[in-house]
């Protein structure tokens, strides 16, 4: 088995996460001041961010409760799970089964203290450290194999986090992707979106502004073309591949993305 990537169990305050500032979008209190300052940036060039931020949880929300009441998954796998925060993958899909099982997966020591503080009594749901491209490591890990029955359906997430890392013929998104596909049961999902911008000038200034002070741990903004090719030869759940806040809305008024600079793209595919 890969031992995977190097990952740091040291937090470094001074140097912002995208958990961080995620949970920072969200209201969260779990962190520090350089990711408060990066953020502060970022809205300067796109101002939609907490609004996206926001849009992207609720997808996510949505769709753990449409897996677990309308396809019957009571297994999930969740990578780049961030900070928790309320009505977390598990809480969720939970709340249709008690019974159903979850993995959280991330590679900031932070997510790794705070989940399993919050997990401790929970022994359905488990938060392993490890990166979200080391897809050998995450399945063969002992929570994971004592959590997750692979012959049978998973849902596995990738829920906005494969802006964070590069692309790679080997640990790209799509390379990951087709990794994870080949392990899992026919009958799975899988549920990706990432950023997305069809301005160039945004996505440049996004993808730099963030490697430069994430110190490099960040991929980049892509365009809708490229997160489609993520889905080839999965069946697309409908409404197909949209802005996020547009997937299966609980009612007609409910928050919507309403700018365009760029926006959290992608959808939710089955195995056949």
């Amino acid at each position: 088995m890969k031992t995977g990537k190097q990952l740091s169990t040291e937090i470094d305050a001074n140097v912002p996460t995208a958990a961080r500032m995620y949970d920072h979008y969200l209201g969260g209190k779990d962190n520090y001041a350089a990711d408060r300052a990066a953020c502060e940036e970022l809205d300067k060039v796109v101002p939609s961010t907490r609004r996206l931020a926001l849009n992207n949880r609720r997808f996510l929300q949505r769709v753990v409760r449409t897996l677990a009441a309308e396809y019957g998954i009571r297994q999930f796998l969740d990578h780049g799970s961030g900070l928790p925060t309320q009505d977390n993958v598990h809480q969720v899909a939970q709340r249709h089964d008690p019974s159903a099982h979850v993995v959280y997966v991330d590679n900031d020591p932070m997510v790794l203290v705070h989940g399993r503080a919050l997990l401790e009594q929970d022994e359905r749901t488990t938060v392993i450290h490890a990166d979200m491209r080391e897809t050998e490591a995450i399945f063969e890990h002992p929570d994971t194999r004592r959590l997750i029955d692979f012959d049978e359906p998973v849902a596995v997430l990738f829920n906005s986090v494969f802006h964070c890392i590069p692309d790679s013929d080997t640990d790209g998104p799509l390379a990951v992707v087709r990794r994870v596909t080949e392990r899992l049961a026919p009958g799975s999902f899988l549920v990706m979106c990432q950023l997305v911008s069809e301005d160039a000038e945004v996505r440049d200034f996004v993808t730099d502004f963030m490697a430069q002070a994430t110190q490099g741990r960040w991929g980049r903004v892509r365009r809708q073309q490229d997160v489609a090719e993520w889905f080839e030869g999965l069946e697309i759940l409908e409404p197909g591949l949209v802005e996020v806040s547009t997937w299966r809305p609980d009612s007609d008024v409910v928050p919507r993305q309403l700018t365009r600079e760029w926006i959290e793209f992608g959808g939710v595919a089955r195995k056949p």
